[in-house]
């Protein structure tokens, strides 16, 4: 396995855990304000990011690769209204995005065929991400402001279930 990707996918994998610990975060803020729902919801995305670490983790494993786990900083994000989380999330979910176009880039350089597959999955990942993430945002603005509005989304959050992912390595 070419050295840089292989490097590359070990920092996602420590990337994807920092996503679990910033989720987390935004879970607390949200249990702290009422919000079990939005916090559920949150909870749930964390262990996604989990999964996407351990899905890293374990094709660098498969590849003979060595992984190196680095310290997961802080999540420094400013909570301060129940928009905050969503407009972050998106931002972040972005920023992952790019981050895996970046390893796909890497990959297609050296011919790295196989990593590029697993990434096919990623890609489209991304795409949902996103998509959930700033959907969230228009439901917000939509609903947000109106007491019932908000109950009834956050009911709706609360109800959102653990799937794992269906990627095979």
């Amino acid at each position: 396995m070419d050295k840089k990707v292989a490097a590359l996918i070990n920092d996602q994998i420590n990337k994807e855990l920092y996503s679990a610990y910033l989720y987390l975060d935004f879970a607390n803020y949200y249990g702290s304000v009422g919000l079990d729902g939005f916090a559920n919801w949150y909870k749930i995305q964390a262990q996604e990011e989990r999964d996407h670490a351990m899905l890293f983790f374990q094709y660098l494993e498969n590849n003979g690769e060595k992984i190196t786990l680095e310290a997961i900083a802080k999540p420094d994000k400013v909570l301060d209204s129940h928009m905050a989380p969503l407009e972050a999330g998106l931002e972040h979910e972005k920023y992952v995005t790019s981050l895996i176009n970046n390893i796909y880039e890497a990959a297609h350089e050296v011919k790295d065929f196989r990593t590029m597959q697993l990434l096919d999955w990623f890609v489209k990942e991304q795409g949902e991400e996103e998509k959930n993430a700033s959907d969230m945002i228009t439901k917000m603005e939509l609903f947000g402001s109106d007491a019932k509005g908000l109950y009834m989304l956050n009911s709706e959050l609360g109800a959102r279930v653990y799937s794992a992912p269906s990627l095979t390595l």
